[in-house]
């Protein structure tokens, strides 16, 4: 029933009426009640509003409507008559579910609050439909011009009409998020391609899928095709939010992906009639729930994907990384796995006379009928290592002229104990790149007392990082250097950003009888959903080939030995 003026002067006048607070029991806002201030007000020129914790009322027309319980459970609003001052937004979040649609006029009244660094509108006491109105999306580059931010655009409609391209799906299938970015993707700063880390950060841009669940059901951009880091996508229309620390562009029209980056079903020619790969196998264990599977299904599930992997690689002698330091336990399950798709005693491994203390240790397999052994193993047992490399000499089953393998793994960039020179210096090249650097130098040496040393492995050191340095400069030659184009040379995806962490470096000697060399995209650029996991991972995605069957790229040489 409608109060009248008396009445409720009465209620005003006492203060509560049954129970009720008087602000309660007033007359709610309608249409007829004007906004009391401008979006641009209630967003201010900083990070945060000047009248944080505040209830105001705004005006403005619908952008986004994410109201759904597996959304966002709120709207954008964006003031069709922006103030003249760029550093102001025009635009807000709403969180409440009052039933709007995307051209609604509204009229909103609420508390205004930062919420993890988002202006918002929250608690919401009034929403008020008052027609329909448009916005137009504002037209947007990156990276942004003159120094600008982002926080001049929190809350709003926004065009991307360039060409971008994804950069990371690491978190695609666990919260519906792929990282993309202007001018083709990124590399790491030390990887040597000119970039720096302020200017990868300008140019990049999370596109999220306008939801706080976590393994959605529906995957975005998976639909006929999975997207690959490489692919690219013009005309991204979005709001601009902010959550988990970083900006976010919640798409309002459908982004389609352009098949820029395909799946390359085999490697790269190299030539050669000696094939020489390197390749980490992202923690082949035989023992279940430490390093790698959890349980027998993942176990052959991942072994079928090594397995195709190194099938299709088709190497004569391949240096492996990450395999379970078991005996020969684990090393052995993969060659019998390789076996028997690749025909009997196709392959046969060298034993690793020194494979250290450390879970995982590197590997030699190699082909009997290419390839011979020239001598026994032999390693390091400098405490330089924490996974002591393993060299082999070889040479053509039919020839005379060989080669001496030097399969590496170097120390991990993770900060775990790192102490004194240990520690990340700040240049970019993480913790423990002192070690690197150490076990960067033995390496040189042991190269120098072998017939054409050629240096494979994870050096967890990016090209232009210390590490590397001290190998080419010991006269060591990079061969993706030479037959990799700067745009393809890369074998790991860290935080959005590609570099080359696996390396094939010849002996000049050798260098000369190198007919070529590729890293075979077969695993950074895919998403995670597609591994062998069964935890998150939903089951249609998964197939036995080689596609994420680790998260390194192998690397292939073909060498011209007689």
């Amino acid at each position: 029933m409608r109060r009248t003026a008396a009445a409720l002067a009465a209620v005003l006048a006492a203060g509560l009426t049954a129970g009720v607070p008087a602000a309660a029991a007033a007359e709610p806002p309608t249409c007829g009640t004007p906004a009391d201030h401008q979006i641009a007000e209630v967003q201010g020129s900083g990070d945060a509003s000047p009248v944080n914790g505040r209830t105001v009322r705004v005006e403005g027309v619908v952008t986004a409507d994410f109201q759904r319980s597996d959304q966002l459970k709120g709207f954008f609003v964006q003031d069709p008559t922006p103030d003249r001052d760029p550093r102001t937004s025009d635009g807000i979040f709403v969180y409440s579910t009052e039933d709007v649609a995307a051209g609604d006029r509204v009229l909103v009244t609420g508390k205004a609050v930062e919420y993890n660094g988002l202006t918002e509108l929250s608690p919401v006491s009034a929403v008020n439909v008052c027609g329909s109105g448009r916005v137009a999306p504002a037209a947007v580059r990156l990276p942004l011009r003159g120094g600008a931010t982002m926080e001049r655009y929190e809350g709003v409609l926004l065009r991307f009409g360039q060409r971008l391209t994804a950069t990371e799906t690491y978190t695609l299938g666990r919260y519906g998020e792929v990282t993309v970015s202007a001018g083709g993707r990124l590399f790491q700063p030390t990887d040597g391609h000119g970039s720096t880390q302020a200017g990868n950060d300008a140019r990049k841009l999370l596109i999220d899928d306008a939801s706080n669940v976590q393994n959605p059901g529906t995957i975005p951009y998976t639909d006929p095709r999975v997207l690959r880091i490489g692919d690219s996508a013009h005309g991204l229309t979005g709001v601009l939010n902010y959550g988990f620390g970083e900006y976010r562009l919640e798409p309002t029209k459908t982004a389609h992906f352009a098949n820029d980056n395909p799946q390359p079903k085999r490697p790269r020619h190299v030539g050669g009639n000696v094939r020489v790969a390197s390749f980490n196998t992202l923690n082949w264990f035989t023992t279940l729930g430490k390093r790698g599977a959890d349980t027998t299904e993942e176990q052959q599930r991942q072994l079928a994907k090594l397995t195709a992997a190194l099938k299709g690689l088709d190497a004569d002698v391949v240096g492996l990384m990450e395999v379970e330091n078991n005996g020969d336990t684990a090393l052995k399950g993969l060659v019998d796995s390789l076996n028997q798709t690749a025909g009997a005693g196709t392959y046969a491994w060298v034993k690793h006379p020194y494979p250290g203390t450390d879970e995982i240790h590197v590997a030699l397999i190699y082909k009997p009928a290419k390839v011979t052994p020239v001598g026994a193993a032999h390693s390091s047992e400098d405490p330089v290592f924490d996974r002591p490399p393993l060299l082999q000499t070889f040479r053509p089953a039919h020839g005379r002229t060989g080669f001496t393998m030097i399969v590496n793994h170097f120390k991990s960039k993770g900060c775990g104990g790192a102490t004194g020179p240990d520690q990340d210096q700040g240049d970019g090249q993480g913790c423990y790149n002192a070690r690197r650097t150490g076990q960067a130098r033995a390496i040189a040496a042991l190269a120098a007392g072998v017939p054409d040393p050629l240096v494979v492995g994870d050096l967890n050191a990016y090209t232009a990082e210390d590490p590397v340095k001290v190998l080419t400069g010991a006269g060591l030659v990079g061969q993706t250097a030479r037959f990799v184009r700067p745009g393809d040379r890369y074998s790991y995806v860290f935080d959005g950003q590609s570099g080359e962490l696996d390396h094939a470096l010849a002996g000049k000697g050798l260098s000369r009888r190198v007919t070529g060399a590729t890293i075979w995209h077969i695993n950074s650029d895919e998403p995670v959903f597609l591994d062998y996991n069964t935890e998150f991972n939903p089951p249609r995605f998964y197939r036995p080939d080689a596609f994420r069957s680790s998260d390194h790229d192998p690397v292939l040489l073909g060498l011209n030995l007689r």
